[in-house]
C-alpha cells in the first residue's frame, strides 16, 4: 500500500515538474510577417493645369493621401508628397462647432 501512495506522489511530483519547466520555456511562435499589408483605395481623376489624368492613392490602413500622375515630356510618373490625413483632421477639429474661433451668432 505505501508503495502504491509513494509512486502515485512521485508521479504528481514529475507532472508538477513538467508543469513548472514547461512555464518558463518560451512557445514556438511562426511569424509570417512584421505588418499586415496596407489597402489602397484609387481614384481616378483630371485637375486644372495638368494635361494627363491624376491618381490618388488613399492608404486607409496608415491614413496616407498621394496622387500620381504621368508626365510624358520626361517619359516618367511623377509622384506627389504624401499628406497625412490624420493630422489634417486633427488641425480641422472644431471647426464650425463653436467650440474654436468666434462663435455662431
Amino acid at each position: 500500500m505505501k508503495s502504491v501512495i509513494l509512486g502515485a506522489l512521485a508521479a504528481l511530483n514529475v507532472l508538477l515538474v513538467v508543469i513548472l519547466v514547461n512555464k518558463f520555456i518560451p512557445p514556438n511562435k511562426a511569424v509570417a510577417q512584421a505588418e499586415r499589408p496596407s489597402d489602397y483605395l484609387t481614384v481616378p481623376a483630371e485637375l486644372n493645369g495638368v494635361n494627363t489624368g491624376v491618381v490618388f492613392i488613399l492608404d486607409t490602413s496608415k491614413g496616407e493621401l498621394s496622387a500620381m500622375t504621368y508626365d510624358e515630356n520626361q517619359n516618367a510618373l511623377l509622384v506627389f508628397p504624401k499628406l497625412n490625413l490624420t493630422q489634417v483632421f486633427k488641425a480641422g477639429a472644431g471647426i464650425g462647432t463653436g467650440t474654436k474661433g468666434p462663435k455662431p451668432r
